[in-house]
């Protein structure tokens, strides 16, 4: 009798046919374009999130600086006064910025004003250097809003926290404002020997 020869196809391939490897490869394409609508869902979410924390924040931010201002303006022209500046005005939020300047927005967040000099004071909770760097700028807007207006008076500038950073505080300093810190009830402001305001 002759002997016969049988072949036995490798187990993970037995039974395969063109349709089942077709039907197999769609299966798969669809669970993927599943999976990457879930994970788009799930960034989109997670941004959605990250905006309105972002947007919290200002807010915090904001409620913080209008604290600020609160705690700051009652002592503060006495303060300078103290210096014989003898201010006889303060103003908050005081818009500097007209149509004819490049710059928008340009807000003071105090004024204090005589008929010789005024300082534009900014507010922060703790500032940083970026808000000095933005006080230089709000500088250059106020001594053109004022050029453009005829107002001779010197235009000097501070930064005023609660907290304020010993870097940030010699930066402040470098840039020739005054430093105004919050102390218990009341305020200071920080003169080191030496200091000389700038003036614009």
């Amino acid at each position: 009798m002759e002997e016969q020869q049988i072949t036995i196809p490798p187990s993970g391939y037995a039974g395969l046919s063109f349709e089942k490897v077709w039907a197999t490869l769609l299966e798969t394409e669809r669970v993927m374009k599943e999976q990457a609508q879930e994970t788009d869902r799930q960034f989109r979410e997670t941004d959605r999130k990250f905006r309105e924390t972002d947007r919290r924040i200002g807010e915090l931010g904001n409620r913080f600086g209008e604290l600020a201002e609160h705690l700051v303006a009652p002592n503060i022209r006495e303060k300078f006064n103290a210096l014989r500046y003898t201010f006889d005005k303060i103003s908050q939020n005081v818009d500097i910025s007209d149509a004819r300047d490049r710059y928008s927005g340009a807000e003071i967040d105090l004024l204090l004003e005589n008929g010789e000099a005024a300082i534009a004071v900014e507010v922060k909770a703790k500032p940083l250097y970026k808000d000095v760097d933005r006080h230089m700028e709000r500088m250059e807007v106020l001594r053109r809003w004022a050029d453009r207006h005829h107002d001779e008076r010197k235009f000097l500038g501070a930064i005023a926290g609660a907290i304020m950073p010993k870097e940030v505080r010699e930066y402040t300093l470098k840039a020739g404002f005054y430093v105004i810190e919050q102390t218990g009830d009341t305020v200071k402001i920080d003169i080191p020997e030496g200091f000389k305001p700038r003036e614009w």
